[in-house]
């Protein structure tokens, strides 16, 4: 057949280059056809030689092609074995599969393509009816009523989907935001066979989506649409890995101690019943120090070398997700897959997840948190002793680690008494810099380098990176010739693959540390140092790099190459003079950075009657916190709070020190009335919150991490107190960078970026009392700037509607009783 019949002039040069390009030999390359069935566009993706080139179907990107081509150069067409196993295989997927001449003159069809579905838009109409009354979702929801907001968010979500656009949304609590997002998602991936990824930042929402909502609305399809939980690689065991860690301890004084070699049987135990291999699946939490040692790892996989391959739990989850449509994943595993593709991995082949153009971002307010800590750089004290452990450990005359294990294969097992030298004597300058890093961290806890300190760096702190930086250097080359004195034969040993990626870790710490030597060459980048309290040891500092700005990362990576984002919280804009405003949030993470895209947004109040079932209590006479009454009215108020309440109760800080304090005052005299009090830092977060919601007369002191994420329904939580409006300290060192930055820019750092990040987490802690219709509580503020700053008024004009009680504190206590009682 003549190859003009099949594809287009165009992509005849395209691939005539590409050939030559090549010296004549074989040539693979996926093409697109268009109305006519003629291949129009066309991407060259391997090379090979006169007799055979890779198919490299793992390149298949989102938009997948509609055929592959190869040529043989002999000019003989017909196709061999291979050609027709590929092609069955190709065929599977419904991509046709095509032989070509060199001159590409002549083409041999092996296999049509299937012609492409024309793309399937959803009936806005259609979709909000699953939720209508006696709906397909509606009629499987026990006690469901209908929600007007949530079919406006489904509607908008609806409208981002078909229109290719980016959309905004905050959705109040009790909205139903899931189900808004999860009906049209399915619909479309189902109708026009994309995948969609949904991202949150919770293992909760994760667990209830999956589990859950997903198998519902997928239910009542008339096809079932494929979902797969992903979780980062690290939550899988390896196999190998596992087998490695077994060897080791057969010298018990050089390899773990006795509960964590007890931790490790019983990892190996359950390794051979678990289905998954997830860490979440074991019956208890394992040691860090434990569970890093066996857990998958990127940088450390032997791919198709390993011999445990065929049974490893990670490329399992691989292939599941290969063919999935909807993936679940967090926040931090989807911003990895996006700076590999931005990187240079590409978004039509397969990065740390399969390729996707669509996605929906879920508490979509940490988005910019999560994508600095992300992209950050770090290491530790506790890091370097960790990653030399693993490659050496003396014990009287007994010596284990992977260098002593690759020395022994090696032609330059020489080096290895100069590598234990270096490991000693980087040890030693590890100890030096921390022990300068918590002189200058003592007094805040924090130290910013800042070209105002230089002085005080290049005194005590540069140097010693210095000598860290080249003892890492010096360590990574000398164990850089143990492997290459390998033998070729040995050198897809287990333990070879897994020095290299440790070698490859202390190599990123010296470049991280040079980023320190050099900081002010790079006022775009945030370093600094923080004191680690240690449980049983001594304190120690994390050294950190940290990105001045993410949005343009995250226009760049995210919001721009996608066809489609979809961006949901219940917290996402500030109170403003002309009303609610999504501006802060947008700024900061580069959703609106591209000016040219169709962008949509909406705020879809909550249904639940503020009005009716929530108080919300501000003394009067609450002092400043600057001021010294401040800590004895607070330490006073809470007490007296709880009592009314009978317990029943979440009291957020915004600092260990207040929260300390407020529980000493109070805690003794309300156990004595039968309310338990807990205390964040007594337990985990999430057995502490187990045993919260288990006891309704319990009250539970706690900070940070707890002003969001709390879902306590019902009589388990009447009262939320916020001791204080949640603005960042000035002292934390990316918020201090951030503000300079603004400063200079002309801008007020105050109004731009410390009033609003306090409100959005001010929503969140508010947020924390009402989680159904039928609760009935108060929220108390102690902090009097809500009443007596004017911008107080900007934190009450982004909460709902409520009843208020703004009196003095006696006042307000009667108030809180007669309203709940």
């Amino acid at each position: 057949m003549l190859a003009e019949e099949r594809v287009s002039e165009e992509a005849m040069r395209c691939l005539r280059a590409e050939i030559d390009d090549a010296g004549g030999n074989e040539v693979f390359a996926f093409g697109s056809l268009d109305e006519q069935g003629k291949v129009v566009r066309l991407e060259a993706v391997a090379r090979g030689n006169e007799n055979s080139v890779p198919a490299l179907f793992d390149r298949i990107g989102e938009g997948s092609p509609d055929v592959f081509i190869h040529n043989h150069p002999s000019g003989f067409l017909t196709p061999s074995d291979n050609d027709l196993i590929i092609a069955s295989r190709a065929a599977g997927d419904g991509m046709g599969a095509y032989i070509v001449d060199n001159t590409v003159s002549r083409v041999y069809v092996i296999a049509e393509a299937l012609r492409k579905r024309p793309r399937v838009f959803l009936d806005p109409d259609a979709m909000t009816a699953a939720l209508e009354n006696g709906g397909s979702v509606a009629g499987r929801l026990r006690s469901y009523e209908t929600r007007p907001s949530q079919l406006d968010l489904m509607r908008l979500i609806v409208r981002a989907f078909n229109e290719d656009a980016l959309a905004a949304a905050e959705a109040g609590t009790g909205v139903g935001k899931s189900f808004a997002y999860l009906i049209p998602a399915l619909s479309f991936a189902l109708a026009n066979n994309e995948r969609i990824v949904i991202s949150t930042a919770t293992i909760n929402l994760q667990e209830q989506l999956y589990h859950k909502d997903i198998p519902l609305v997928s239910s009542t399809m008339d096809k079932k649409v494929k979902a797969v939980l992903v979780k980062g690689r690290a939550n899988y065991l390896c196999l190998r890995r596992l087998q490695d860690a077994l060897a080791e301890v057969m010298i018990p004084s050089l390899g773990f101690d006795e509960g964590e070699f007890d931790e490790l049987g019983a990892i190996a135990a359950w390794a051979d019943t678990t289905g998954t291999g997830s860490r979440s699946d074991l019956s208890f939490m394992p040691r860090d120090a434990v569970w890093s040692r066996v857990c998958s790892e990127g940088d450390l996989c032997l791919g198709m070398r390993c011999p445990r391959r065929e049974s490893c739990f990670f490329m399992a989850l691989r292939r599941e997700t290969a063919d999935a449509r909807i993936l679940v994943v967090n926040h931090h595993l989807l911003f990895a897959d996006l700076a590999a593709r931005h990187e240079g991995a590409g978004y039509d082949n397969t990065a740390v997840l399969p390729p996707y153009r669509r996605v929906i971002i879920d508490e979509a307010h940490t988005a910019e948190g999560a994508a600095t800590s992300f992209f950050s750089k770090e290491f530790s004290r506790l890091g370097i002793y960790r990653l030399t452990g693993r490659l050496y450990r003396k014990k009287g005359a007994q010596i284990a680690g992977l260098l002593v294990r690759i020395a022994a294969l090696s032609e330059n097992r020489d080096k290895l008494d100069k590598s234990a030298d270096l490991i000693q004597k980087l040890r030693s300058h590890t100890d030096d810099l921390d022990e300068a890093a918590l002189e200058l961290c003592r007094e805040e806890g924090v130290f910013r380098l800042t070209p105002q300190r230089r002085e005080i760096a290049a005194l005590s702190l540069l140097p010693r990176i210095g000598d860290l930086k080249k003892t890492v250097d010096a360590l990574a080359r000398t164990a850089g010739d143990i492997l290459e004195g390998v033998p070729q034969k040995d050198r897809d040993e287990g333990s070879v693959w897994e020095l290299k990626g440790i070698l490859r870790r202390l190599e990123a710490i010296g470049l991280t540390a040079s980023l320190f030597l050099e900081y002010q060459e790079h006022p775009d980048q945030v370093m600094w140092l923080e004191c680690q309290k240690g449980r049983g040891r001594e304190d120690w500092v994390r050294f950190t790099v940290t990105p001045l700005d993410v949005a343009q990362e995250l226009s760049d990576a995210l919001f721009k190459p996608n066809k489609t984002v979809i961006c949901v919280s219940a917290t996402l804009t500030i109170a403003g003079s002309g009303g609610a405003s999504f501006a802060y949030w947008m700024n900061r993470t580069g959703f609106s950075h591209d000016g040219d895209r169709l962008m949509f947004q909406g705020e879809f109040p909550s249904p639940f009657p503020y009005r009716k079932s929530v108080l919300l209590a501000v003394p009067q006479d609450s002092p400043l916190p600057d001021q010294s009454l401040y800590r004895d009215f607070v330490d006073r108020a809470v007490g007296k709070l709880i009592e009314i309440s009978g317990g029943s109760a979440l009291v957020l800080f915004t600092s260990y020190e207040a929260l300390r304090s407020a529980y000493a005052a109070s805690s003794e005299s309300l156990e004595k009335q039968g309310i338990h009090c807990l205390k964040q830092g007594d337990d985990d977060r999430s057995r502490l919150l187990s045993r919260f919601l288990d006891d309704e007369s319990s009250v539970l002191f706690a900070t940070d991490s707890f002003w969001e994420g709390v879902d306590a329904p019902g009589d388990t939580l009447r009262l939320v107190i916020l001791c204080r409006l949640p603005f960042r300290s000035p002292s934390d060192p990316v918020f201090e960078a951030r503000s300079e930055a603004l400063e200079k820019q002309g801008f007020n750092p105050f109004m731009e970026l410390s009033l609003p990040e306090a409100v959005m987490k001010f929503k969140q802690g508010f947020g924390r009392l009402m989680r159904r219709s039928s609760d009935h509580g108060i929220v108390a503020v102690l902090d009097g700037r809500l009443l007596h700053k004017r911008y107080g008024r900007i934190f009450l004009d982004s909460l709902p509607e409520t009843r208020t009680s703004f009196g003095a504190f006696e006042t307000v206590l009667k108030e809180a009783d007669r309203f709940l009682y």
